[in-house]
């Protein structure tokens, strides 16, 4: 087994039609910090995350994925998958310093997911009345909303869960922890890792065939009784609340979905699910007769639309959501 060449997600672009209103939602009841706006975008973190920031909100026509951001390992590393990637042919080049960060090379997954591997990251300067009292704590815990501790994971749908987890594998040392696979050999879900955290990235089928579109962002806040604090105030906000608070047996993690104000998908995550400190980790793989187990712990059954959801949104014809939907808690996988 080859040493991993990636060390973590560090940032995600999201794309927004309400840039004011998506803002509001991650800064007012999110609690995340604001570190810096310009040219349509504004960049935010949360209050343990360590570096300039780990969110950016982009205005844009429709919701969706701008870039998803990967730290090296080494500056090296970061050489060495660039040219990895330049090989397959879906590298996009060299991109200049921006901010936040030095120079990275941008490319697509197999699915069209524009996204960016990184060395240099500038680390977040925090302002004296915001130092914590605790020398390893990036800053205090903010007294606004129910503040998020750091950027957990992403999601993506695709229209090849195979071949883009090959992808993460081949080229950015990511590994498989668990995956879904249906009896006629062909997978619908994957969750992988480059560290000890079950998954950083996950895949799942997008059911109405199209490529490049986001299932959702996570982010982490460590306790449980969180996911219950932000339901109750998501709720009194009027924010979609689409699922939980409830428990995945995939990768055993306590969630709740919302819909942020611009439309994207966003998770957010209690406690650990579980840690692989395990060297020699063997994929665990779910099928269709122990799936159920899988979306949730606890029986609680999704909603429809936590199955063909995605942003960009599409237009579905209603004869074709029905048929799609038919298949839909039997057949794809959550994370």
């Amino acid at each position: 087994m080859q040493p991993p060449t990636i060390a973590q997600l560090a940032h995600v672009e999201l794309l927004t039609p309400m840039p004011d209103e998506s803002v509001a939602f991650f800064k007012d009841l999110l609690g995340m910090i604001e570190t810096h706006r310009e040219r349509g975008s504004i960049y935010l973190r949360g209050y343990q995350d360590t570096y300039h920031h780990s969110l950016i909100v982009t205005e844009s026509a429709q919701a969706g994925l701008g870039h998803a951001a990967y730290r090296t390992v080494s500056e090296e590393a970061l050489d060495q998958v660039a040219r990895g990637i330049e090989s397959t042919g879906l590298g996009r080049g060299w991109i200049d310093a921006d901010i936040g960060h030095g120079r990275a090379y941008r490319f697509e997954t197999p699915d069209g997911h524009i996204s960016e591997v990184l060395w240099d990251v500038e680390r977040y300067a925090c302002a004296e009345r915001d130092r914590s009292a605790m020398p390893n704590a990036p800053q205090k815990r903010p007294l606004q909303g129910v503040p998020v501790r750091r950027l957990d994971h992403i999601n993506y749908m695709t229209s090849d869960v195979s071949a883009t987890k090959r992808f993460f594998e081949k080229q950015l040392s990511f590994r498989c922890r668990e995956r879904v696979q249906l009896a006629d050999g062909s997978e619908i879900g994957a969750w992988l890792s480059v560290d000890v955290l079950a998954h950083e990235v996950a895949v799942m089928q997008d059911m109405t065939g199209t490529r490049g579109r986001l299932h959702h962002v996570a982010f982490w806040y460590g306790i449980e009784q969180h996911l219950n604090d932000i339901a109750e105030v998501l709720r009194d906000r009027d924010i979609t609340i689409e699922a939980g608070p409830s428990k995945h047996g995939i990768t055993q993690s306590p969630f709740l979905y919302a819909i942020e104000p611009g439309g994207n998908r966003i998770e957010l995550f209690g406690g650990y699910g579980y840690l692989i400190l395990e060297p020699d980790w063997q994929t665990r793989t779910w099928t269709e007769a122990n799936l159920p187990a899988g979306a949730s712990m606890y029986g609680l059954e999704l909603p429809p639309t936590y199955f063909a959801y995605g942003t960009p949104v599409i237009e579905i014809a209603a004869e074709a959501a029905t048929e799609l939907l038919k298949h839909a808690p039997a057949a794809i996988p959550v994370s």
